[in-house]
């Protein structure tokens, strides 16, 4: 065997151990530990003429990309593993968005255009007198986070409670998350809301009095995006492998069947869709204070489809493929708009009609089936050489 089929055999290997439950997921970590923690090293410590130097706007990028990432790990663990398509997982990570934002827009302090120390900029041009009552407590950070978790979560409770209860499944289901989200995001454009309205909040200055304009700080909320996604994705898969996560696997496959053996399957289901909804909006937390500005855009069901389409690219039911998914779908999408940025939205319908006709387990199940199909001819080729050197009987008869 050549030694380029054995890398190509072992790098199959590798990622198709990555698809088996609980195997692989060192190298996964590992891998994005690395990664960011070369960039951050090489932002910080080499000099800017240097090539093999990262800039800032990399790390910001890369940064927006693992927030995408965990987001896509949130959507595949309830649709990939229970078999519910959510259309409306925009709405939790805007909720923990706008959470972290009116935290952020509270440390401007007097710094804003209007110099106002108690008012956002957006309420002295709207001529607001004083702050909202559920503005109160947002500028201390633990209480921000506390709500940009509770609220999401709660919604996330109501809602699975009322749906999973009256057993409503399927594309009706798929329907009413994508009504929430718009729903919300026609509430959010309204000034009267007290966010922002149109222009949503931003001009943020700093985080827990470090400048968020800083390569430090830039780097720090790097670390933390990739921390936080290493955590989610082992206590999901902690989660998955679990006596709970084979039931909700049989309520995916066979829901009668799971709800006739004595499972409350709607439990089941609204538990999981709060953890879901949770990861959700951590990562609209640290979505925010990286690219600095949230809107009610990021309510918009297009974001929420096209979230669908980062975990079916990667391969629904992995976890590791909807990371996979939405680092390869976001760079492209970048690379694609900045050349030609009206073809963006054509190119994403044909990469969804693709995988949906082609690869409908997605990139993790083509790499599966090649290195399924690769060790079986690595198998068969090792049977013929061990019956080649084996001797036959005639052989034998002569050696004996």
């Amino acid at each position: 065997m050549s030694a380029a089929r054995k890398f190509w055999t072992s790098l199959f290997n590798l990622l198709t151990e990555l698809r088996q439950p609980g195997r692989g997921s060192s190298w996964l970590v590992g891998i994005l530990l690395i990664t960011t923690i070369a960039m951050s090293a090489a932002n910080l410590l080499l000099p800017a003429d240097s090539p093999l130097y990262v800039s800032t706007y990399t790390i910001t990028l890369m940064g927006k990309y693992l927030c995408f990432a965990m987001l896509a790990m949130a959507v595949d663990i309830i649709w990939g593993y229970c078999g519910i398509l959510s259309l409306g997982h925009g709405a939790f990570f805007a909720l923990g968005g706008y959470g972290m934002g009116m935290y952020l827009m509270r440390q401007i302090g007097d710094r804003g255009v209007y110099g106002n120390p108690d008012l956002p900029d957006f309420m002295v041009f709207l001529n607001w007198q004083e702050l909202p009552w559920y503005w109160f407590g947002m500028d201390q950070f633990w209480f921000a986070v506390l709500m940009a978790l509770a609220v999401p979560g709660l919604l996330a409770f109501v809602f699975g409670w009322l749906a999973f209860r009256s057993r409503v499944t399927g594309v009706y289901l798929s329907i009413m998350t994508q009504a929430l989200t718009y729903a919300l995001m026609l509430a959010f454009f309204r000034n009267e809301m007290g966010f922002g309205g149109n222009n949503g909040l931003t001009d943020f200055k700093d985080i827990l009095g470090f400048d968020l304009q800083a390569d430090g700080t830039r780097v720090a909320l790097l670390l933390v995006t990739t921390l936080l996604l290493v955590i989610a994705f082992l206590s999901s898969r902690a989660i998955v492998q679990s006596r709970l996560g084979r039931v909700i696997v049989a309520v995916r496959d066979t829901e009668a069947r799971a709800r006739f053996l004595g499972y409350r399957t709607e439990r089941y289901k609204v538990w999981l869709f709060v953890y879901s909804a949770l990861i959700a909006a951590v990562a609209g937390m640290l979505y925010v204070p990286q690219v600095g500005i949230i809107n009610p855009g990021e309510f918009s069901p297009l974001n929420s489809i096209e979230v669908v389409v980062w975990v079916a690219v990667g391969g629904r039911g992995t976890l590791y493929g909807a990371i996979v998914g939405a680092l390869l779908v976001n760079y492209a999408k970048t690379r694609l708009t900045a050349i030609m940025p009206d073809a963006w939205l054509f190119a994403l319908g044909a990469l969804f009609v693709i995988v949906t006709v082609y690869l409908p387990s997605g990139l993790a199940g083509l790499l599966q089936r090649f290195g399924g199909q690769q060790n079986g001819k690595s198998a068969s080729v090792e049977a013929e050489r061990e019956s080649s050197n084996k001797p036959s009987i005639g052989m034998r008869e002569v050696n004996a």
